[in-house]
């Protein structure tokens, strides 16, 4: 499901237009990349999903087209976990 069906979906459910269903979910990805960026802060959506800052410390890689040994820099990422709810969801299937 990309972003258009899941506004439509939303929609069709609550009733609410799909303009105010895009205007919340963009807001909330903007709100997500601002708590993610900040890195001392995180979104939990309980039984839902996390959303946080990691750091990757600097480690030694491969190209894989030569094999030659590289250094990949540390490095900030966005780490987002699935809370007990959705693994519950995931893995009845339902």
């Amino acid at each position: 499901m990309n972003k258009t069906e899941l506004v439509e979906t939303i929609a069709q459910r609550t009733g609410v237009s799909k303009t105010d269903v895009t205007s919340v979910l963009n807001e909330f990805e903007q709100i997500a990349g601002d708590v993610v960026a900040k890195g001392n802060e995180t979104l939990t959506i309980p039984g839902f999903l996390k959303f946080e800052q990691t750091f990757r410390a600097a480690r030694k890689g491969r190209n894989p087209q030569t094999g030659e040994e590289i250094q990949v820099p540390a490095a900030n990422a966005a780490k987002v976990s699935a809370g007990n709810k959705l693994k519950k969801r995931a893995k009845s299937g339902q």
